[in-house]
């Protein structure tokens, strides 16, 4: 699982802009969700993997307050997608629920731990790689066609909204994992991210051959600034220059690469999220987004981090529920894990005033 932890209120403004641009909301009929743990619905909850999230207090702040595979306190980016287009929250694929009409709203096939390299994530042995993703994607469009038949499985996969977030941990658990990693030893900084940008770009090109016609890409978040990274790595307090550095060569390539598939296809088929912008407004000016300040967050996140108080994807430690922000309507739920999340819930007033500015 990377340390590129998104806020969720970042990624909703993402969102907005590809709903805004590509996607009229009376067209997404289906959702389709790729990537790793900051978007897998509990897919990892199915696999004999170290990356899982099936213990407190994973789900403290869900309806059932029960662990539900998903990396956070509550609902998680694709829930909140789901309820700002008006669908029911996706099924992960390896769900036995995912049979008959439920496969009608789409599928998740995130897993945690995953990245753009196959050879990204091996320390959480069994997890679902991209390209197997891809591979479950096109076997669940043989099962809906077996029920609707090919060319209406093939219309509602051209009009659903997919998601897909990959990058960070191609640094974290990748590139960075250990000093002198085979990676870093095999290339410098900037070509280790040309190579990732160039798989990225073939994932995306075969994402397209399956049917995917508007795609949420999202960036990397601040990757030095992630508290068990400032733990680990900062010495005085800073964001980590490496792997900020790391985020800033990555971003804009991946725009770049985006700019040039839609291109080749006619089409803005590819919407880029600049996640890592979003984020770092969040930290520079929490006011903007109805808080106070940020760094108490992260002064707790780093504290438990540098302590090592909890371990990946175990059970972890819970700060702050429900601590009140400037705007009532909502609360924020830090989840501690040595890699950082906080997940900001808005009521739905909220969250389409975000959207949509109404």
């Amino acid at each position: 699982m990377e340390s590129s932890s998104v806020l969720v209120v970042s990624m909703v403004i993402g969102l907005a802009i590809m709903l805004g641009i590509v996607v009229p909301l009376a067209e997404a009929r289906a959702f389709f969700v790729f990537g790793d743990s900051l978007v897998d619905n509990g897919n990892n909850d199915y696999l004999l993997t170290t990356a899982r999230a099936d213990a407190y207090p994973y789900g403290i702040d869900y309806p059932t307050h029960r662990p539900t595979g998903r990396f956070s306190n509550g609902f998680n980016i694709p829930d909140l997608i789901s309820q700002s287009i008006g669908e029911e929250a996706t099924l992960p694929y390896l769900s036995p629920e995912l049979r008959g009409q439920k496969l009608f709203v789409g599928a998740n096939f995130a897993s945690a731990g995953i990245g753009i390299l196959n050879d990204t994530g091996i320390q959480f042995l069994n997890i679902i790689r991209i390209t197997q993703q891809l591979q479950y994607f096109q076997q669940y469009q043989q099962r809906v066609g077996a029920l609707i038949g090919s060319e209406q499985a093939t219309r509602l996969v051209n009009q659903a909204l997919v998601l897909i977030t990959l990058g960070g941990n191609d640094f974290v658990n990748n590139y960075y994992l250990v000093p002198f990693s085979a990676r870093s030893r095999q290339y410098s900084l900037p070509d280790y991210v040309r190579f990732i940008i160039s798989e990225y770009k073939k994932i995306l090109l075969r994402l397209y051959d399956l049917g995917a016609r508007r795609v949420l890409v999202t960036g990397t978040g601040p990757l030095g600034c992630v508290p068990a990274i400032l733990a680990q790595r900062s010495t005085n307090g800073g964001c980590s220059v490496e792997l900020s550095r790391a985020a800033d060569l990555f971003n804009p390539q991946l725009v770049e690469i985006i700019n040039q598939i839609n291109t080749q296809v006619g089409s803005n088929v590819f919407i880029a999220a600049n996640t890592n912008q979003m984020h770092l407004n969040f930290i520079n000016s929490p006011q903007s987004y109805g808080f106070v300040t940020s760094k108490k967050y992260y002064f707790a996140c780093t504290i438990a981090a540098s302590l090592n108080i909890s371990s990946m994807f175990s059970a972890k430690i819970f700060i702050g529920s429900k601590s009140v922000s400037a705007h009532h309507a909502q609360y924020i739920s830090v989840v501690v894990e040595g890699i950082f999340r906080v997940y900001v819930f808005y009521n739905f007033h909220v969250l389409r005033k975000m959207l949509f500015g109404i």
